[in-house]
């Protein structure tokens, strides 16, 4: 069985009114359930726990991390982001939703600014499936229709992605690549843009049909483990060669 740890702030449900009405025990709690119901082990951390409720026993029983924050990136310690990304490098899956984009860890995993255009005005998005053979698009229509949204709006200032899956329009014009798909060492990495918190987005059976999808396809496979460094040969070959420095 898969295990997500869905980690999150947990900042705005507890400080803000509109958005504990939302998600009175936090967005994790919700994703985590949806993710349950799906036959997903899950587990939950927060930001004010101790080591952000990451410490290195939770992560290494942990086969895909999803990262939801959005006001409080730069208090989450160096020490717990450099514990996740090499928990990436060996295989785990990271799934980076919304305003995660300017995570400790997803910058790094990115080496750019994760810089974007913004607009708060509920407007409506469309989700377009644009690599509709791709697993995460399992299940899933020609498009995902979102209510009410935040607004995001290139230039998104990422790596080309291995593969686009969903591509967004919104009301007021804009566009946005809102499904992308990396490899970083072993481990397989998300960014999916939907979850603006004052929203009831995750609590939609379509956006959750989405994560589970997502959870699926970013898991560790059994895939042998390589070997890095100095080799010796396969075969028997002459080893002398006295050009060498190491």
């Amino acid at each position: 069985m898969t295990t997500v740890t869905v980690w999150n702030e947990y900042r705005h449900e507890r400080e803000n009114d509109t958005v504990g009405e939302i998600y009175p025990e936090g967005i994790h709690t919700v994703i985590a359930t949806a993710l349950e119901s799906e036959g997903f082990e899950t587990k939950t951390a927060t930001l004010d726990e101790p080591e952000h409720g990451l410490p290195e026993d939770v992560l290494d029983e942990t086969d895909v991390l999803m990262w939801w924050g959005h006001a409080a990136h730069e208090e989450v310690e160096d020490e717990v982001v450099d514990r996740v990304h090499q928990r990436v490098l060996d295989g785990m899956g990271l799934i980076v939703l919304h305003s995660g984009h300017y995570s400790k860890i997803f910058r790094r995993l990115m080496g750019t600014t994760c810089s974007l255009k913004w607009r708060e005005a509920a407007e409506k998005e469309r989700l377009w499936v644009v690599e509709p053979s791709h697993p995460i698009a399992d299940e899933i229509d020609e498009y995902i229709e979102v209510p009410e949204a935040e607004m995001y709006g290139e230039r998104f200032d990422i790596p080309a992605p291995d593969t686009l899956v969903f591509t967004s329009w919104f009301e007021g014009g804009e566009v946005f690549r809102s499904g992308c798909c990396y490899r970083r060492g072993n481990g397989r990495v998300f960014y999916f843009r939907p979850g603006h918190e004052t929203y009831p987005v995750y609590h939609d059976e379509t956006i959750q049909r989405v994560l589970a999808n997502v959870a699926s396809w970013a898991a560790p496979n059994d895939g042998p483990t390589p070997d890095f460094g100095n080799a010796e040969p396969l075969e028997d070959i002459e080893m002398t060669d006295d050009r060498s420095v190491h």
